[in-house]
């Protein structure tokens, strides 16, 4: 079993220090612990995502390139799958609701937050997505039973659930296919 990758998105190093300490502090045994990234930067965030796959991404609301919201709507069109929550010292009600609706947030946890509150929401956010996933899955065999999709589709679609991005592919002007240098695992 592989550890949960999260990314970890705000233009506080401080904050991003304290986010950092306090996720690989948690004890997952017998589970593997979380592999954890940090950016201060949405656009390298974004760059980031199209690299490789992350299980959850939390972000601040508000970030000097993007709010929050913006950033967390382009990341669920690279990886529709990975469970977003938003952090944040701003108690906008109207934030939240964007939050929640324009960007498919799981979790708005509030600055500062307790060590207990933010595990359990990332413990929570993480189950979910696993159960999300499953039933991606049953639903796709049963769609195979009963003749609904192809071997092929299936397998494109647990591989596109695995490593978002891996079945597209990159066209030239020419009509050659555009290898991209990625340090992905997938």
């Amino acid at each position: 079993m592989l550890p949960p990758k999260i990314l970890l998105v705000d233009d506080e190093p401080a904050i991003l220090s304290a986010l950092v300490r306090q996720l690989r502090l948690v004890n997952r045994a017998p589970r593997p612990a979380y592999k954890v990234e940090a950016l201060t930067s949405t656009l390298m965030a974004l760059k980031r995502a199209e690299e490789t796959s992350f299980d959850l991404v939390i972000s601040d609301y508000r970030m000097p390139e993007m709010n929050g919201v913006d950033f967390l709507r382009h990341f669920r069109d690279i990886q529709p799958n990975a469970v977003r929550m938003v952090l944040s010292g701003t108690a906008d009600l109207q934030a939240i609701v964007d939050a929640v609706n324009e960007a498919g947030i799981v979790r708005f946890i509030s600055k500062p937050w307790t060590d207990a509150e933010l595990t359990f929401a990332v413990e929570t956010a993480l189950k979910e997505r696993e159960l999300l996933l499953e039933n991606q899955r049953l639903a796709d065999e049963l769609r195979q039973i009963r003749g609904l999709m192809s071997r092929q589709d299936a397998e494109l679609r647990r591989l596109e659930r695995e490593c978002p991005g891996i079945t597209r592919v990159n066209w030239g002007p020419d009509g050659s296919v555009m290898l991209d240098e990625i340090g992905s695992e997938c």
